[in-house]
């Protein structure tokens, strides 16, 4: 690969598969903030609709892009210089950092509700359904389906950031309530809680175990679902590689 078309950068920083929406820009942010005024970044990123948004926030706020280049595997490789300090960081950041999520979920009729997210709608079935087939997915197999959700793309893009490039990856998530008897109101005693939550991710990536082991660690340990989960509900994730 030819040299870059600016100076060498006082810093790098790869966003792997994360667009500008959703938290590149911070951690570009971040990685400026220890640059001075006229300091060149270099930002690396997998993800094509960066392309033509970062551009435009450069232009917005006041950084000059000074090229992009294809890199390897599959990165795009930009050039930043810091016109000065960015003085929203420290405000998008406590942002970030103080930002709710929130959720509206209405009854519809007898065992079924909806719920609203953003701009995004879904049916809502029982709490812990036992039948094969239901209308719409119980609470339960929601809760799960987040966690398995936020482990395969939190894992997905940490390992896009030291370069990996996945080819093929999923996860099976189990869980079985200490008494569910509790919650349908035959049995008093006990708890109707998840007794633990058990999980095996197929992975078919380039990279030796020791990296996929430490970097689901590093995922587990930073997943605001497990962190959540976990003093109350254990969580085991093992990891199973396939050809």
């Amino acid at each position: 690969m030819t040299a870059p078309p600016w100076p060498a950068p006082d810093a790098v920083c790869d966003g792997g598969d994360l667009d500008c929406g959703s938290g590149l820009l911070l951690i570009i942010r971040n990685a400026m903030a220890s640059l001075a005024a006229g300091g060149v970044l270099e930002v690396r990123s997998r993800e094509r609709s960066v392309r033509e948004d970062l551009p435009a926030w450069c232009r917005m706020v006041g950084h000059t892009l000074l090229g992009m280049q294809d890199g390897e595997g599959g990165d795009i490789h930009y050039g930043l210089r810091k016109k000065a300090a960015d003085a929203a960081l420290q405000a998008d950041l406590e942002h970030a950092r103080t930002y709710t999520w929130q959720t509206r979920v209405r009854w519809t009729d007898g065992m079924r509700g909806k719920a609203f997210a953003r701009n995004h709608s879904f049916a809502v079935g029982q709490v812990a359904s036992f039948d094969t087939e239901d209308a719409a997915p119980s609470a339960v197999e929601y809760l799960l389906g987040a966690l398995g959700g936020a482990l395969v793309v939190g894992f997905q893009w940490r390992l896009s950031q030291r370069g990996v490039a996945v080819h093929n990856l999923e996860i099976t998530v189990k869980a079985r309530a200490t008494n569910i008897l509790v919650f349908l109101g035959v049995e008093d005693d006990g708890s109707p809680g998840l007794a633990r939550i058990d999980g095996r991710m197929y992975i078919d990536a380039d990279a030796d175990d020791t990296l996929l082991d430490s970097v689901l660690r590093d995922t587990l340990e930073r997943c605001p679902l497990t962190r959540s989960l976990a003093p109350q509900v254990p969580v085991a994730i093992e990891l199973k590689r396939v050809p």
